[in-house]
């Protein structure tokens, strides 16, 4: 262990196969066309190596720097930009958690989001987590296309936590009475306050478009409207929102497929099983 950021090894400098030709936001990639770049954060050699393999074989991805200690994940971000950060929370020289604060308060690093990695569905890493400014949670013994979809998802602004995790996570993190329930936001129209209480139970951007017969493009419209009047940095804090506000509760049920088939003219999707 070197205690600090890495250097990148011959040839790991580049995309890999997830390269320009593979790119594109079809695949995944960037709206440029090239791979959405990834800096991999972990005390454990082994693990890098296996993040790197599994990201780097994906289409339209690419690792573009690694990083072994929690300082060095900040410093190698701020050298790097990477679209996303995959950050284990337990290292050494700063902690993954205090590295993901100051990725996601530094003004140059807006653009990018941190997907926190953990050997342990602890409660209170996943609110330091979140808190932090993380976009997403995932377990390491996550399968790798689990692993390939959360980058993904993550870099296209859609949150990642298992639906048990969120559950737990929103009940401990709003800890204030709850407010009278369907009061959304004063600022928001009402059709965004029906698209903040779908992110915040969990639905998808194509599920959104389902429950309310519109199309994905004008949920992400709304979504874009919802993080500026919000001033959320993305879609992770707007479940917390949808919770504060009183427009979802603990235990309200996630996407119900029965109810978007009872829609005319829709076809029936199948249930949802990703957080947004």
């Amino acid at each position: 262990m070197t205690g600090g950021p890495l250097a990148d090894g011959p040839g790991n400098g580049g995309p890999g196969n997830g390269g320009p030709g593979n790119g594109g936001p079809g695949n995944g990639g960037r709206a440029d066309g090239g791979p959405v770049r990834v800096l991999v954060a972990d005390d454990q050699p082994l693990i890098r190596h296996s993040l790197r393999l599994i990201i780097d074989g994906a289409p339209g991805l690419g690792v573009v720097g690694e990083a072994d200690t929690g300082e060095g994940a900040f410093e190698r971000a701020v050298e790097l930009r990477p679209d996303i950060v995959l950050m284990d929370i337990r290292m050494p020289g700063g902690d993954g958690i205090e590295a993901t604060r100051r990725i996601t308060g530094h003004p140059d690093l807006a653009a990018t989001r941190v997907l926190v990695l953990s050997m342990f569905e602890l409660d209170e890493y996943v609110r330091a987590a979140l808190g932090a400014g993380a976009s997403g949670f995932l377990l390491k013994d996550a399968e790798p296309a689990r692993l390939v979809e959360a980058v993904a998802r993550t870099h296209a602004g859609e949150s990642l936590f298992a639906p048990d995790i969120l559950t737990r996570l929103v009940a401990h993190y709003v800890d204030r009475p709850a407010p009278p329930a369907g009061q959304g936001p004063r600022v928001l129209t009402a059709r965004e306050t029906e698209v903040l209480t779908l992110v915040g139970r969990g639905l998808s951007n194509q599920d959104i478009a389902a429950a309310l017969t519109i199309s994905i493009g004008t949920v992400k419209t709304h979504i874009g409207h919802l993080l500026a009047k919000l001033h959320a940095r993305d879609r992770a804090q707007l479940v917390i929102a949808a919770y504060e506000h009183g427009l979802v509760r603990a235990g309200t049920p996630g996407p119900d497929p029965a109810a978007r088939s009872s829609r005319p003219g829709r076809r029936s999707d199948p249930p949802a099983h990703r957080t947004p």
